[in-house]
């Protein structure tokens, strides 16, 4: 809280004030630091008094107003709660903390069940009583005529599926399953395979990816007769997702428009005026007309193959793959626009998610965009060179883009040594820049240089990129500059995307430092390789810092950050909860915390820095580990032959099963797919909780979900109906 320093100075006489005044102001100097003091104890009585209210008590005080109504705290996480508000804040949240006793009042419902999982670990989700879809045998005994059969019977309860009803069987093995099943023995709460179909088994189906939007995007055209489109910009399949809408009242069980599931084609046409138009999960514009396509002609079809043929004036959408064809001699003359939401773990790469940023007050900004003073970001820019030299504008400048459209620009951004140029997407926009072959006899590729001299030891200007996707080529940064920043952008590894999400160029790479002083920070971001090109004799290493990052060389044997010719980089690596694929030649590591490296490493200078808490693969050359794997599981292993409980003639063979038991897996490695870098259900502990803080380690180590997946068991546990098996189940 703000306060006035000459608070109690103002309380004196004027002559003491007039006096102070005269002898140089010792009397407000002393009253100033005693007035600071007095105000941090009025702020911690304050800050006291709030803390008595679950509604505006601190992040570290949930957990023991918690403990007030009983409510339970996950076991050996109380000596963290203080010391990390994030954890704390995962642990004990604040909205599950405060619905504690009314929860209680309707324990053994199934809405409380999904209520609890939105607020302990803010996951959507549906509970299903699996008793319900049990089938059961019909009795056969004869009735007589004053007494009724209807409480004996369950028609719908084991008879044959009904080939005939379409919409049933789609939704079969979904959490939305209607249909009647077998009784299987395995229990719904098991951690190694899930059952459940039992009369006591209860299901919380849970979706862990998040719908992300893109709102009025440019589609992307497959063929030149403009026929077949694809929703994503890269020309990749990407499948549609609904737009989960709030559930109208507290005892309502989710259904699949509550929930980010994926749209399947039998879905969208039963209901498509339920999924397509303005607000809703997706909609289609083409040419420059400002109404959607009209769901008259919109018809669902499969695409795959592209074997299916619309009539004159229909478009044809495929939801799973991500596909719209137009009819014979009905293409789009000047283009398509889409609006839909595809899945993803987190706010990380080029996305319409909030971003936090400081605008500096003294920098210029210049606004691209359809109703713009600029429509072009190389127009942008060439005003802001010339506001400069005129003497109208400093040496700071934003080039913000409004809308997410695509920019097909050849981009060269030269700097001053003063200059900071700051190139950003606009709040609730994705744009994308695209870098085609404009010359047949240079590269193409997004170029920032230094004007002038090149004088060594003379450090350069500053530029940011922030919220762009960039594809078709890489960024290629030369000359004395003084730093890059590349935070929650997408450098498309493999430059671009085959329709089945396959890297088109694998081996290219997405940033290439030729030369430079530049310092780079990478934060929030997705790229592909890193090529340093460098004077190892004259220069300093590179300092390449990367936080919350994906580092993606497409494939584990390619290098993700090396120098030509698969030579050491000259950089200093840092690295934070990161996700590397590939391999990693560089001069020196001086620290990579909570990381997995799914590629070798190759270190020159391993006398220097230290890997903490992270994976890296058997053969690897690092400087010192702490806490790393598989080294920990290996060190296992030794134990047991060192106290006999092994045989030192086994010991080769154990170790290298865990050495393999313990090799991180993924849902997918490709760029593109819904589930890209996300940990496999089945991947070992010792990764999916071996960060320092017993999260998970690499990119997505700030969702926490381990904390999330525990304090979501508990409380299933505690509100769960009596003598069940209640078990989480995730969708995705």
């Amino acid at each position: 809280m703000s306060r006035d320093p000459d608070g109690l100075l103002d309380l004196l006489p004027d002559w003491y004030r007039i006096r102070d005044a005269q002898s140089g102001e010792p009397l407000r100097a002393l009253l100033a630091v005693i007035s600071e003091q007095i105000d941090l104890i009025r702020t911690t009585v304050e800050q006291q008094y709030d803390d008595w209210f679950v509604e505006t008590a601190a992040d570290w005080v949930l957990p023991y107003l918690g403990d007030l109504v009983g409510y339970q705290v996950l076991p050996g996480y109380q000596d963290t709660l203080s010391t990390d508000p994030g954890l704390a804040a995962r642990l004990a949240p604040r909205r599950d903390v405060a619905d504690t006793v009314a929860g209680r009042r309707r324990k053994g419902t199934l809405a409380v069940l999904e209520e609890i999982c939105a607020a302990t670990a803010d996951w959507p989700a549906r509970a299903v009583e699996f008793s319900r879809l049990l089938a059961t045998t019909q009795p056969v005994r004869l009735f007589r005529a004053d007494e009724t059969s209807a409480d004996h019977r369950r028609l719908r309860r084991g008879r044959l599926a009904d080939l005939r009803d379409g919409a049933t069987l789609d939704l079969l093995g979904s959490p939305f399953d209607t249909s009647s099943h077998t009784a299987d023995v395995r229990r719904a709460a098991s951690t190694r395979r899930q059952g459940g179909l039992t009369p006591a088994g209860v299901g919380l189906f849970v979706w862990r990816l998040k719908p992300y939007a893109i709102s009025r995007g440019p589609a992307y055209c497959l063929d030149r007769a403009r026929n077949h489109y694809t929703f994503s910009i890269l020309g990749n399949d990407t499948p549609l997702v609904t737009r989960p809408e709030p559930e109208p009242s507290a005892t309502h069980i989710a259904t699949i428009d509550n929930v980010p599931g994926h749209l399947t084609r039998r879905q969208l046409a039963d209901r498509l005026s339920d999924f397509y138009g303005p607000g809703k999960s997706f909609a289609i514009w083409r040419d420059d007309e400002f109404t959607p396509i009209p769901l008259s002609d919109i018809v669902v079809a499969d695409l795959s193959g592209w074997h299916y043929r619309p009539k004159y004036g229909q478009v044809a959408v495929d939801p799973e793959l991500g596909r719209i064809a137009f009819g014979a001699r009905s293409a789009p003359t000047r283009g398509v626009w889409v609006s839909y939401h595809y899945a993803f773990s987190d706010d990380t790469g080029g996305g319409q998610y909030p971003r936090d940023r400081v605008d500096p007050p003294e920098a210029a900004v210049y606004r691209v965009g359809p109703g713009r003073r600029f429509e072009r970001i190389t127009d942008a820019y060439e005003q802001w060179r010339t506001d400069k030299s005129a003497g109208t504008a400093g040496p700071e400048a934003i080039i913000q883009i409004t809308h997410s459209g695509a920019y097909q620009e050849q981009l060269d951004f030269a700097l001053d040594p003063e200059d900071r140029l700051e190139l950003r997407a606009a709040e609730g926009t994705r744009p994308v820049i695209r870098l085609l072959d404009w010359y047949s006899n240079r590269p193409d590729a997004l170029n920032v240089r230094r004007t002038g001299g090149t004088a060594p030891g003379v450090r350069g200007g500053r530029l940011v990129l922030d919220g762009l996707l960039i594809t078709g080529r890489g960024v290629n940064v030369t000359g004395h500059l003084g730093e890059l920043v590349i935070r929650h952008c997408t450098l498309v590894p493999g430059w671009s995307l085959t329709d089945h999400c396959a890297p088109h160029s694998p081996e290219e790479p997405s940033l290439v430092l030729d030369r430079t002083t530049a310092c780079v920070q990478i934060e929030r971001s997705i790229l592909g390789t890193i090529q340093v090109v460098g004077d190892e004799v004259g220069d300093d290493p590179l300092p390449i810092h990367i936080a919350d990052s994906i580092l993606d060389a497409t494939a584990s044997d390619l290098e993700a950050l090396s120098a030509p010719d698969c030579r050491h980089a000259h950089a200093v690596l840092r690295a934070y909860r990161t996700t590397v694929i590939g391999e990693v030649h560089t001069h020196a590591v001086e620290t990579a915390e909570d990381c997995v490296f799914t590629g070798r490493m190759n270190v020159a200078r391993r006398s220097a820095g230290c890997l903490r808490f992270s994976y890296v693969p058997p053969g690897s050359r690092t400087p010192r580990r702490y806490r790393c794997q598989p080294d920990l599981v290996r060190e296992a292993v030794q134990e047991l032959v060192e106290s006999g409980r092994l045989a030192r003639a086994d010991a080769p063979t154990q170790a290298a099963a865990e050495t393999d038991r313990v090799r991180p897996r993924f849902t997918s490695l490709r760029y593109g797919t819904p589930a890209y870098a996300q940990l496999a259900h089945g991947c070992a502990p010792e990764i999916a909780r071996g960060a320092a803080d017993r999260s998970e380690q690499g990119a997505f180590h700030d969702l926490f979900q381990p904390q999330r997946t525990d304090n979501l068991r508990a409380r299933l546990a505690e509100f769960a109906p009596a003598g069940t098996d209640a078990g989480v189940f995730f969708v995705t």
